[in-house]
């Protein structure tokens, strides 16, 4: 997607805030109605064209098959996806035959949403959006802001369409999707004053990644493949990661399979329904934290990549992890030899008040044993300098460390440049693990400082004042392989 025209789309959709909700919200609450409403609007198009379709196929099961609750699967085949709507609604209807009534239109909405599939209700309820609808109806702008999403001059479609003015609007593709919903939560959480880089990564940080996993072994990809994220935001490492398998080693017969864990309802409702309009499996995306409970027991990965929260306590969940002082999460507890060479079972949990190594040990604890799955397992995750030094020896960082080390998985660490990312400008680095290294790498760790390889931005956005061009990744991964 041309990047003029997804700033131009993310324009559009930033005024609607400030003509239909000014005199309503606080400006930092727009987020909470327009990020479910973009959503709303992207799975209404993509059902639009086979909306009689699935009508059809629900009076079939009602009067034919005398079906007193309808059967999932014919209405997904029916609407082309793995969510569908069964009420006669559609936004541009409900817009077309409102009347000033707000409660009318209200309802109508209301029955409109419970249509939806459950994969669907489940996105609505975690964006709060019956409530958010009844406040707009109450304050009678519930018809202006659906007049706004369903304008012939917003093209949120994944077909190329014209203006009334003939002016041609392009297609929406799923990855210009990912965009804009990073760019507009962006700019919602400047405006309330909160950390961008919560929610994603940039793009360019996580094309490197993807450098790092995937190139060393492109030859020897699996045609079943399974990609992690244990702190998944909105999706993008991994919606980014199948996109490069798709690009850079496209096969036919491969099947990427995306896995991930978000504790944020609002990303996780984003991120889920990308996972439904790109046609995965949303049910391997869940909510919750990674920490307290482990969502995928037993169930191992090919490649994981994640950027989890750094400088933020776990102590909370604490309590799920360790009963007093013994560590009760067999993913945090691991094996090493004392001084004399026995081998015991030592705590590998950090200090409470910096979880971003559990994260990492979340990942070990689900590679692949090479013995089993032949590539083994690969990771990619970033972290500040503290994953590297903190802790006294003995202590939880310091047999984390020990422990990867030791067992020989750490292949590299890179060095990126300060203020790459939208909420710090520390020092941050890039850990690539493997358990499976070639005889070449085995015993060694490979440092790549590329603290001065970037570009600078015309214009910050939040912290983030540079970017790596695509001459930069080249030269990392060059360097890497």
């Amino acid at each position: 997607m041309d990047h003029s025209v997804h700033n131009k789309l993310i324009s559009f959709i930033w005024n609607i805030a400030d003509d239909c909700l000014r005199d309503v919200y606080v400006r930092g609450k727009y987020r909470d109605v327009i990020l479910p409403m973009v959503v709303l609007r992207r799975l209404d198009t993509l059902l639009e064209p086979t909306k009689e379709a699935v009508l059809e196929e629900v009076k079939f099961q009602k009067e034919e098959m005398q079906a007193t609750e309808l059967d999932d699967e014919p209405l997904k085949a029916a609407s082309g996806y793995v969510f569908y709507n069964t009420s006669k609604w559609t936004l541009k209807s409900l817009f077309n035959t409102a009347t000033n009534n707000q409660q009318i239109l209200l309802a109508n909405f209301e029955e409109y949403l419970l249509g939806f599939s459950d994969n669907v209700k489940e996105i609505i309820e975690c964006f709060n959006l019956k409530s958010q609808i009844r406040h707009m109806a109450s304050k009678q702008v519930l018809l202006d802001v659906v007049e706004k999403f369903v304008s012939p001059y917003i093209n949120l479609t994944h077909e190329s369409v014209e203006d009334p003015d003939g002016n041609k609007m392009p297609a929406l593709t799923n990855l210009g999707m990912g965009y804009v919903f990073e760019e507009l939560i962006r700019k919602f959480n400047e405006e309330n004053n909160e950390e961008a880089g919560e929610h994603f990564t940039p793009r360019e940080v996580i094309e490197l990644m993807t450098h790092l996993v995937f190139d060393p072994v492109k030859d020897r990809l699996p045609l079943t493949m399974t990609v992690y994220d244990p702190a998944c935001g909105s999706g993008g490492m991994l919606t980014e990661s199948q996109n490069f398998i798709e690009e850079k080693y496209p096969n036919d017969n491969r099947d990427v399979y995306l896995y991930g864990k978000e504790i944020n309802d609002e990303t996780y409702a984003i991120c889920k329904s990308d996972m439904m309009i790109k046609g995965n499996n949303p049910e391997n995306i869940r909510e919750g934290s990674t920490l307290s409970t482990d969502e995928f027991a037993g169930t191992k990965f090919d490649f994981m990549l994640s950027n989890p929260p750094y400088g933020k306590s776990w102590a909370g969940e604490q309590k799920h992890i360790k009963d007093g002082s013994d560590v009760i999460d067999p993913r945090f507890k691991v094996n090493l030899k004392d001084y004399w060479g026995n081998e015991e079972v030592v705590d590998a949990t950090p200090r409470s008040s910096d979880g971003q190594l559990l994260f990492l040990m979340e990942m070990v604890s689900k590679m692949k044993d090479p013995a089993v799955s032949p590539l083994g397992s690969r990771i990619a995750s970033v972290h500040n300098g503290s994953s590297l030094f903190t802790g006294d020896a003995g202590g939880g960082e310091s047999n984390i460390r020990r422990y990867i080390i030791e067992n020989d998985r750490l292949e590299a660490i890179v060095q990126l440049p300060n203020n790459l990312f939208y909420n710090t400008g520390i020092t941050t680095y890039i850990w690539v693990l493997n358990n499976n290294k070639p005889a070449s790498r085995q015993g060694k760790v490979q440092l790549i400082d590329a603290s001065l390889l970037f570009r600078k931005l015309r214009k910050n956005l939040g912290n983030k004042n540079c970017e790596f061009a695509p001459e930069h990744i080249e030269e990392i991964t060059h360097t890497y392989s």
